[in-house]
Formats: structure tokens, C-alpha cells, sequence
């Protein structure tokens, strides 16, 4: 008997709350929800679409909330799917210590990508694995991983090695350094 009411609605919605994260691939929400019928978890899916009660961001990625009202760093993040941090230009940027504006969000991540979400653009760096997964300099930021101004310096040169950095006076090279050395990077100065 199909009456249209789903009355495992308030429960799966608890458990999301419970969480405390936004935004959910497909598989983690047949996980979470304990549904192991891809019809019935696809049907669920675009019931709750057409309610409004989760978002659709792309192919298997849903929010809570409004895909516009997403920090997008985590947006662009979660739709990597894969493990990445903000770097390069965009902690520079945001420092103060590049003056161009950029309306990029780099991300380092073990693919090179460049895609559009929601007028967000995205920049995706590869690097190698033994780099990539290197903790020096990076820290937790909410739900997502950035660098320091010093690892995202470190990064910026290890991709670019003549780079011009307009506040490199301020930076504290001696920590770049040590970074470097760390990770396993070339050690580079910006002249």
C-alpha cells in the first residue's frame, strides 16, 4: 500500500541533523539512512528534490541547504571527492599578500580540474601524493582543510617557481623554508 507519505522522512532527517555537515554524495546518504535499494534510495532522492527539503548540487552531491548559501569552498571541496585543501592564490589573496584579485578558488587536490559550480569557478592543482598528503602547513578550517600563508607560499613556488608575490616582505621565508624542506619541495625563495 503506497500512500505517497514517507514516514522514514523525519527520521533520516534527525540523522543528517545529527551530523552537522550540508552536503551529502549519494552513497553516504543510502549509508547514513541504511537504504540498500538504488531505486528506492534514487525515488527517495528526487521526492525530497521536488519538496524541497535537500538540493540537488550535481550528479550524486546533495545539500541541506540551498547550494548558494554553501560556504563554496566547501562546495567546491565536496564535488572534488577526494581529498583537497585551499591554497596557492587564494590564501595569498585573502592575506592581503597578492593584490590581484582573483575570483578563483584554488584548491590543491591528486587531480588537475578546472569546473564551475553555481558561479563559483574552481582551479584544482595536482600533486603528487607525497606532497599532497604532507600535514606541514595545513589546518583544519570548519569542514575543509586550507593552508597556512606559508604552505600556501611553499605550494605557489613548488608550481610556479617565478612567481611574483606583492607582499613577499612580510612573509615569513624562514618558515617557508622549513616548510619546504619538509614536504620534500625544492627550497625557493622569491628574489
Amino acid at each position: 500500500m503506497c500512500t505517497g507519505y514517507d514516514n522514514g522522512q523525519p527520521e533520516r532527517f534527525a540523522k543528517l541533523a545529527q551530523m552537522g555537515e550540508e552536503i551529502f554524495h549519494t552513497r553516504d546518504l543510502a549509508r547514513i539512512w541504511n537504504i540498500k535499494d538504488k531505486n528506492l534510495l534514487y525515488t527517495t532522492l528526487a521526492r525530497y528534490t521536488k519538496r524541497g527539503l535537500l538540493f540537488r548540487i550535481q550528479k550524486g552531491l546533495y545539500s541541506l541547504k540551498h547550494p548558494c548559501e554553501v560556504d563554496p569552498v566547501l562546495l567546491g571541496v565536496k564535488a572534488l571527492n577526494r581529498y583537497a585543501y585551499l591554497s596557492t592564490e587564494s590564501v595569498l589573496v585573502e592575506a592581503g599578500l597578492i593584490t590581484q584579485v582573483s575570483s578563483n578558488i584554488t584548491l590543491i587536490s591528486s587531480q588537475s580540474k578546472k569546473f564551475t559550480l553555481y558561479e563559483n569557478t574552481y582551479i584544482v592543482r595536482r600533486l603528487k601524493p607525497e606532497f599532497l598528503f604532507n600535514p606541514a602547513g595545513i589546518q583544519q578550517c570548519g569542514a575543509y582543510y586550507k593552508a597556512s600563508v606559508e604552505r600556501a607560499v611553499a605550494d605557489l613556488l613548488y608550481f610556479n617557481d617565478s612567481y611574483f608575490i606583492d607582499g613577499a616582505a612580510t612573509i615569513d621565508w624562514d618558515k617557508v623554508e622549513e616548510i619546504q624542506r619538509e614536504i620534500g619541495y625544492k627550497v625557493r625563495r622569491q628574489v
